[in-house]
């Protein structure tokens, strides 16, 4: 890597960019308890008559943020964030069998970031418009804060399969975005007759809310890596593994730390 770095005589300048100030930002671990999962036709029937069940895998398929100003609190945000998840459902229904399905659960989450103030409106050129072309759609922006969540795939911490409702869903089938809807197999339906399957999801999350931003910042003459790229010997590919380290952490895994 040090073959990389710029040499000692290149000379460095003050240089205005344009980049995203990370204003200020959460970490959190959230755990929701008792989110009711929208099932197929096919899945409600499999839970109506099915003995044990389990969760074979998890995926956000889809992340719905909005953003508003807080009253009274120049400069503060609401953030309301709502996950869509699908899970696959492993369940028995006979003795020796069974059956796979899947659902969509929904849950929200609500944090309050600084992201400070502003009100300028943004326009950039356009490389492939003419002076007399109409101005293109959407070519206005705002310097309005900008929220990005980084997550995994939650944890299922438990399911549950009850006779009746046990909590109130925090939205309806209707809500529920078509994009998402063709995640799973089959249309979604809005059962209040049977059986409810209920699961407990843990996430890990990291939410910051940015801005548009000039700065000025100390930087160093482009210079071309010293550097070569080796060739890849395809005639000995022996050689080649003999070089590779060997991965000593596959077979010794990390003990758990408090």
């Amino acid at each position: 890597m040090a073959d990389n770095r710029c040499p000692s005589g290149y000379g460095k300048e003050t240089v205005v960019i344009d980049v995203n100030r990370v204003l200020d930002s959460c970490k959190d671990k959230d755990c929701f308890s008792d989110v009711k999962v929208y099932l197929t036709d096919f899945g409600q029937d499999i839970i109506d008559r099915a003995g044990a069940i389990r969760v074979k895998s998890t995926k956000i398929v889809g992340v719905n943020i909005d953003t508003e100003p807080v009253q009274f609190n120049k400069g503060f945000y609401q953030i309301l964030i709502r996950f869509y998840v699908k899970l696959v459902f492993e369940a028995c229904v006979n003795v020796g069998r069974s059956v796979e399905f899947e659902g969509i659960a929904v849950c929200d989450k609500k944090v309050i970031l600084y992201g400070s103030e502003g009100n300028v409106n943004i326009f950039k050129s356009c490389p492939s418009c003419e002076f007399c072309d109409p101005a293109p759609e959407g070519s206005a922006t705002t310097n309005m804060p900008t929220v990005v969540l980084e997550t995994v795939d939650p944890i299922v911490l438990s399911v549950c399969n009850v006779d009746k409702p046990c909590c109130r869903p925090c939205c309806s089938i209707g809500e529920i975005p078509e994009n998402v809807c063709a995640f799973v197999n089959g249309s979604l339906c809005d059962c209040d007759n049977g059986k409810q399957l209920y699961v407990t999801l843990g996430f890990f999350s990291i939410v910051r809310i940015e801005r548009p931003g000039q700065y000025l910042v100390q930087a160093t003459e482009y210079s071309v890596p010293e550097k070569t790229c080796p060739p890849i010997c395809e005639e000995d590919p022996c050689s080649l593994f003999e070089k590779m380290a060997f991965p000593i952490n596959e077979f010794s895994p990390p003990s758990y730390r408090c």
